[in-house]
């Protein structure tokens, strides 16, 4: 594996774990795709790290878990703003 994608995928994590961010807000942060950030801490970061892997899975597992109600805020905010 080269070494930036290395460093790119310790940065990645290293931003999920301290904002508690999910992938699509880590994708949008580091100026790739979501697709990119979910390789680099699903398969390629237990590789380099495996603590760290283990730290991030538990943020990923949580925003999933949370994942519906932030859908349902944002169809209220949306509805609430179109009858406003």
């Amino acid at each position: 594996m080269k070494d930036y994608i290395e460093e790119r995928a310790l940065e990645i994590a290293k931003y999920i774990i301290s904002e508690k961010a999910t992938v699509r807000q880590a994708a949008g942060v580091f100026g790739v795709s979501k697709s990119t950030v979910h390789k680099d801490v699903t398969e390629r970061l237990p590789k380099i790290n495996p603590l760290i892997a283990s730290m991030v899975k538990e943020v990923l597992e949580q925003n999933k878990a949370e994942r519906h109600i932030r859908g349902g805020k944002a169809t209220k905010m949306k509805y609430k703003a179109v009858n406003d």
